[in-house]
């Protein structure tokens, strides 16, 4: 399964797609970029005469690539069919520690390591990066994944 492809199967669209490209997907992790684009809607009010990108948006994008874009290609890796239409994901937990705050335009980098999946239930620790290489955040996220087999 290909890059492309798991981004293809993600349940998300813009303006909640926060997964620009995948760098490499393996059993043991993930790894991807994202811009964030000034035109997005939560800079207008986050903060006045100041924007960065909220903390919760920034574990989503942790959470797409590093824990969602890994769960499907475990998923797919163990035979099971999906498609962006089968697929339902719980985010069950997250332990997130910020460092450094993301401004319009800026590009960050998300790496995963998985700590285990078993049950569809599935545990990474994700790192994310600026462009400089300074770590922005990290922290622990887990999900559960149901597949719809209709």
């Amino acid at each position: 399964m290909n890059q492309q492809s798991i981004i293809a199967k993600l349940p998300y669209s813009h303006p909640f797609l926060f997964v620009d490209e995948l760098h490499h997907v393996n059993e043991n992790g993930a790894k991807g970029n994202f811009t964030f684009n000034r035109e997005l809607d939560f800079f207008k009010g986050h903060f006045k005469e100041n924007a960065i990108v909220p903390g919760v948006i920034l574990t989503e994008c942790c959470a797409q690539i590093g824990l969602v874009c890994l769960g499907i290609y475990l998923l797919n890796k163990s035979n099971t069919l999906i498609d962006e239409n089968s697929i339902s994901i719980a985010f069950t937990s997250s332990e997130m520690e910020f460092h450094l705050p993301v401004l319009p335009d800026e590009t960050v980098t998300v790496s995963s390591e998985k700590e285990y999946f078993r049950f569809n239930k599935l545990k990474c620790k994700v790192k994310m990066y600026n462009a400089k290489n300074e770590l922005v955040c990290r922290g622990n996220l887990a999900g559960m994944f149901k597949i719809d087999t209709k």
